[in-house]
């Protein structure tokens, strides 16, 4: 779970355990043996994802849901009578 520091010990290194913290370390800070508290690091916020962020990186054609030449659709067609490719 975390070592477990005293309060008075916690005081005076107060800095160096955030900095020890921050990156995933966990602390239980207790008085007089008795645990009372815990030091953890705190989740990141991500950002809000932005429609568009993409800008001019993707485009899609016109005809993008048109379908399929009939040459091209046979091609994803399975015909019964044709054997099976996998081996």
């Amino acid at each position: 779970m975390g070592d477990s520091i005293n309060i008075g010990d916690a005081r005076a290194r107060l800095s160096e355990l955030v900095d020890r913290a921050a990156p995933g370390e966990e602390f239980i800070i207790a008085k007089a043996g008795i645990p009372f508290a815990r030091l953890v690091p705190l989740e990141r916020a991500r950002a809000a994802r932005v429609p568009g962020g993409w800008g001019s990186g993707v485009w899609i054609a016109d005809d993008f849901d048109a379908p399929l030449p009939p040459d091209i659709l046979a091609a994803f067609q399975v015909d019964s009578a044709t054997p099976s490719r996998e081996a």
